[in-house]
């Protein structure tokens, strides 16, 4: 009866329109029919990426309830990588240089602003998002042919701006680990952002690299309420597990700072101070924030989140957002786009700096020192003739 589930699936062609409304009551539907198969999911759809001619939408035939299909269980995939060293020309973004090891992220934040990057892969930005991964087993040897070019200038690489690095499956393929390794024999610098544990298994090169001025870390918060946590983020450690984190870290002289981010209006934006203070405590000594971002099929997905476990707060919610946006939901204009617009976005950055300049948390920003730097020996690509 499950494979009837599975196959009783009608087939439509996308209307691009139509992906931009907000959700729909048959969304909400098909929502609750996934929420038992979805469990330990962050989003509770799985529309067919922009890029798709045609999407499947799933009928109940009537055994639904009597045969449930299987949970979802996460698949990863082994892809080559021709570069593994991204260049970023943004000006939002304080980084010129990222490495993402993964695509996709098992963690399952339904806000995440990586998800419509699975449509390249011919994939949904939703569940697909967080149980169809893609690993790159070969980005260490690639790193080292990258850093041995004779053109490279070193400059900081920062890992975790896309998908988290230290998600579930690195337990497996341990690709962080190995580019940790690298850039410490190179003495090229690096910077971390992660809401995982995991990051605590690599201390030893943490601790090596930071000896070096090579590395700082930021350990991202959302909330420090377990059951907003598990629901936002819901394979990702919890919040006082991420503390300690901090703690750890700290303590073993590596420059680790906190990340609130996203600030969502109504939902997480009233614990930034209490946040501060106990990540401050913890032994953070950088913080920032960035506020909510919901682009392209983000949109869709975080409304279906939101109506589904918030519904009281849902016109509030989106509300606010609008009010940031000049009237829409998100702004992609560059210097725009990570800040918003207006009263609301205004009275977070003013929140943010009094806390900060409160707890001193100012004036100890960390710089990476890319001046010892070792390139690699490059690799020989065929047998020398003596």
């Amino acid at each position: 009866m499950a494979a009837n589930q599975q196959q009783n699936a009608k087939i439509h062609p996308v209307s691009r329109p139509a992906m931009q409304k907000s959700a729909t009551k048959q969304d909400l539907l098909l929502a609750r029919s996934l929420n038992g198969r979805a469990r330990g999911r962050g989003t509770l759809t799985n529309k067919a990426g922009r890029f798709e001619t045609h999407a499947t939408q799933a009928i109940d035939d009537g055994w639904q309830e009597d045969e449930p299909l299987p949970p979802l269980k996460t698949q990863v995939q082994e892809e080559k990588c021709r570069t593994i060293i991204t260049r970023n020309e943004s000006p939002d973004l304080p980084f010129e240089r990222s490495i993402n090891p993964y695509r996709g992220c098992e963690h399952g934040c339904t806000y995440c602003f990586a998800r419509p990057s699975h449509a390249y892969m011919g994939l949904s930005a939703g569940l697909d998002f967080e149980t169809k991964l893609f690993a790159k087993p070969d980005a260490v040897e690639q790193l080292k042919r990258e850093l041995a070019s004779p053109g490279y200038r070193p400059r900081a690489i920062a890992i975790g701006t896309n998908t988290d690095p230290y998600q579930p499956i690195e337990r497996t393929y341990r690709i962080m680990r190995g580019i940790l390794e690298v850039l410490l024999e190179t003495r090229h610098p690096v910077s971390i952002v992660t809401k995982s544990a995991l990051i605590l298994r690599d201390l030893d090169v943490l601790s090596q690299l930071a000896k070096h001025d090579l590395i700082k870390v930021s350990i991202s918060v959302t909330s420090l309420d377990r059951h907003l946590c598990a629901t936002m983020e819901p394979r990702a450690a919890a919040p006082q597990k991420r503390l300690q984190v901090i703690k750890e870290l700290a303590e073993a002289g590596i420059p680790t700072g906190v990340l609130i981010a996203p600030i969502i209006p109504a939902l997480n934006d009233i614990e930034l101070e209490a946040i501060l203070d106990a990540a401050f405590e913890a032994g953070a000594c950088e913080a920032y924030s960035i506020l909510l971002r919901l682009p392209r099929e983000v949109a869709d997905l975080f409304q279906e989140w939101l109506l589904h476990h918030f519904p009281d707060r849902y016109r509030h919610v989106t509300n606010v957002l609008r009010s940031m946006h000049g009237g829409k939901l998100y702004d992609s204009t560059p210097g725009k786009r990570m800040k918003g617009q207006g009263p609301y976005a205004d009275m977070m950055r003013k929140r943010l700096d009094v806390a900060v300049r409160r707890l001193g948390f100012t004036g100890r920003k960390t710089k990476l020192n890319s001046d010892h730097f070792i390139a690699p020996q490059p690799q020989e690509r065929q047998l020398s003739l003596f």
